[in-house]
């Protein structure tokens, strides 16, 4: 799903930064960069907002929102960041918070690459999107089309029996063929449990961990790209979704996690909702986060017992449906107990 709103971006400021750096800096400096994961929900969609560059060699386009922290310009990182995506593509944050810091060696390495190493400072942010949301650059990209394994809206993903537990599962018995046993076992047990395998249930929250397993068996494009030895192994490699310039695809999976976890203790579900919403609407916001659907009724009964959402007295005419009523988020909660979030089960796995 490919929301484009805008034309494509300007020049990628961490290529600009590295560039810079490359003429006045010590090969061995470190730089500091902010990155945004910048997530919504369109048309009961979860998107990411992304911007586009020319290819790179595993024929990658999309990038997050990234820009070099300058302390004599920016007063905080978060202040940076928010500088940086205004720049880059018209939008004004709303809720931020720091996710993880990313600093892995040879995460920007390129051919002859002397540039310093740089550090990014991740950051995930939710804001409710609209197609009229005043970008001047960027997309809105389905969060699905670079993890397609992850959504289970409507049933277990084919991608997972069809294409990765055969290769997972060889992967994993290699190391027998090589004489590694504890690392078979080893293996073995991270694809059951990552990916919800013979019997194992499956956990919405571990996106980085299935993300990083397929990237260690060389099973997507970035390991290619970055040279990995399992990656040499395969001849009939599958697309699993589209890749990232960088190591951007591991940093939206970190965000992705987080705001999956976060949505059970934190009401952070509302930063993505309009002032006014159905029930509907909200049952359909959280299941395009957490990926499986969810029993409406069950559904209803949580989010009006735990007290978190308030009835306006209005309703909302649906095309050829009855009105529907308009409830707000109830921000009273947040002072009445101390994790309120939407504490949904999902259902079990089907294997």
């Amino acid at each position: 799903m490919n929301m484009e709103l805008s034309g494509r971006g300007k020049p990628s400021p961490e290529k600009s930064h590295r560039v810079m750096a490359r003429d006045n800096a010590d090969p061995l400096s470190v730089g500091i960069g902010l990155n945004a994961a910048i997530v919504a929900v369109l048309d009961n969609e979860p998107v990411v907002l992304i911007v586009r560059k020319d290819p790179d060699s595993a024929g990658a386009t999309d990038v997050l929102p990234f820009g070099p922290f300058n302390p004599r310009e920016h007063r905080t990182l978060e202040g940076g960041l928010r500088a940086w995506v205004q720049d880059q593509t018209g939008l004004d944050l709303g809720y931020a918070e720091q996710l993880y810091t990313f600093a892995d060696r040879g995460r920007h390495s390129e051919p002859a690459d002397t540039s310093p190493h740089v550090v990014s400072i991740g950051y995930l942010a939710l804001t409710e999107a609209s197609r009229d949301h005043g970008l001047t650059h960027g997309i809105w990209r389905s969060w699905y089309q670079f993890f397609p394994w992850e959504d289970w809206r409507r049933s277990r993903p084919e991608i997972i029996s069809a294409e990765i537990e055969p290769r997972l599962k060889l992967w994993a018995e290699r190391a027998v063929t090589n004489g590694s046993q504890s690392g078979s076992i080893a293996r073995a047990d991270r694809v059951r449990i990552c990916f919800g395998l013979d019997g194992a249930a499956w956990d919405e929250e571990k996106v980085l961990e299935r993300y990083e397993l397929l990237y260690e068996a060389g099973l997507i494009e970035e390991a290619v790209r970055d040279g990995r030895s399992a990656a040499q192994s395969w001849t009939d490699r599958p697309k699993l979704g589209l890749p990232m310039q960088s190591d951007h695809r591991r940093i939206l999976a970190t965000a992705i996690g987080r705001t999956r976890a976060k949505i059970k203790y934190r009401p952070v579900v509302f930063e993505l909702m309009p002032p006014e919403f159905t029930l509907y609407e909200l049952q359909k916001t959280v299941e395009a986060i957490l990926g499986p659907h969810l029993h409406k009724q069950n559904f209803r009964r949580l989010v009006e017992g735990a007290g978190l959402v308030e009835a306006t007295g209005e309703v909302k005419t649906r095309t050829g449906g009855r009105p529907a009523k308009l409830f707000r988020f109830r921000k009273e909660v947040l002072l009445e107990r101390p994790a309120p979030g939407v504490r949904v089960s999902a259902p079990p796995s089907r294997n």
